[in-house]
């Protein structure tokens, strides 16, 4: 392991330093994030209405702004996506972000902006806390395999201005990989050009372009989706005999979009890509990242450094800092797009400043949860 490089590792810190006092020191940190978000708001016709500029305390926000989910703001999304930008945006979109999953059969289509994408950076806060602990500045040295989703699928028409729209990881990964310290491969514009099908066909297609574009350089990091990962493990498998661990020395994952990735995924990844391999879970959605793990407690720490944190208990809201080990709520976020979201997934908060998404808000997803927990041994512990 190469010795740490004190001026790297200053940097590195720095990209660090407002998350850990974020994290010191949750709620002056959510005020200060309300502030900011609200002088956003204040610049829309949405904001203005809920009367913005007025707003100083939590309170006020709470008592001034409704709690909404997708099917409630769906009419002012579809008005922006006709141009009407103003209406909830104090930026120009710079492409839409369609989900993998869908509401009613149709897949979600959400803005995303200058500032929404600068924010998404903080997905690589996981990678760089590791190698901060870790002090495996080799890391850095090698390649990041994306294996992330198209950045393109479509076009749509916004008024006089025609806008791609994509998956979230795809656009992130386009828009933000070069300020980050490695390099990916294939590049999402080669990922693009391969079209944004979703048969096994594109995914196999897909697989075979990342092992052909990475098998000759040093895979230190591979980045992506939960599901993905395992199954391009499964393709090199079948299609070249070997597994990724017979090729490369990875040494963390980066993965998110599933419950589950530190417990039920660990075994295969861990057979797939090497035993002694960091995994490492991000939290989010097509709607931002709002947390990534911090350390080898398998449970994510929410950036309070950047969004609005709240959470419905059922019995009443409360800040998502404020719950209490063992509660369980649906998350509402506020982001640089919408005010208080109701995203719709269950978490589960354990001592702080650790949490688990356990899986979308049904009814039965505590039991499921539970019954997970059993059966993998795992118990709750972090």
């Amino acid at each position: 392991m190469p010795e740490p490089n004190p001026e790297m590792m200053k940097k590195l810190k720095g990209f660090l330093t407002l998350w850990h006092e974020s994290i010191a020191s949750p709620a002056a940190s959510q005020q200060k994030v309300l502030e900011s978000l609200l002088k956003g708001y204040a610049q829309t016709a949405y904001g203005r209405l809920y009367k913005a500029d007025d707003i100083s305390s939590i309170d006020d926000y709470r008592k001034n702004f409704p709690v909404m989910n997708y099917e409630s703001y769906l009419p002012v999304i579809e008005r922006v996506m006709q141009g009407d930008t103003g209406l909830l945006l104090y930026e120009e979109p710079l492409g839409w972000a369609i989900t993998r999953g869908t509401t009613k059969n149709k897949p979600k289509f959400i803005p995303m902006t200058k500032t929404d994408i600068e924010m998404r950076v903080c997905a690589g806060r996981a990678m760089l806390n590791y190698i901060v602990e870790s002090g495996d500045f080799s890391l850095l040295q090698g390649v990041n395999l994306n294996l992330n989703f198209p950045s393109v699928v479509g076009k749509i028409q916004a008024g006089d201005r025609e806008l791609e729209y994509g998956y979230s990881s795809g656009i992130y990964v386009k828009y933000v990989s070069t300020g980050t310290p490695i390099r990916s491969l294939p590049s999402q514009e080669d990922i693009d050009a391969l079209g944004g099908g979703k048969t096994l066909k594109d995914w196999e297609n897909r697989f075979e372009l990342a092992y052909q574009k990475c098998r000759q350089e040093n895979v230190t990091l591979v980045g992506g989706v939960a599901p993905t990962a395992t199954l391009f493990g499964r393709h090199m498998r079948s299609r070249h005999g070997i597994y990724p661990k017979d090729l490369w020395r990875v040494r963390i994952l980066t993965l998110g979009s599933v419950p589950g990735i530190n417990t039920r995924y660990a075994p295969t990844l861990r057979d797939y890509y090497g035993k002694d391999i960091a995994i490492r879970e991000i939290y989010g959605a097509t709607e931002g990242m709002f947390g990534q793990q911090m350390d080898e407690r398998r449970a994510w720490v929410p950036n309070y450094d950047l969004f609005f944190f709240e959470v419905d208990t059922g019995r009443k809201i409360k800040m998502l800092h404020e719950m209490k080990p063992g509660e369980m709520g649906s998350l509402i976020v506020s982001t640089p797009i919408f005010a208080r979201y109701k995203i719709g997934d269950t978490i589960r908060a354990f001592k702080p400043p650790y949490f688990r998404c356990i899986g979308r808000d049904r009814w039965w997803t505590p039991l499921s949860y539970a019954w997970t927990e059993f059966a993998s041994l795992n118990l709750g512990r972090l």
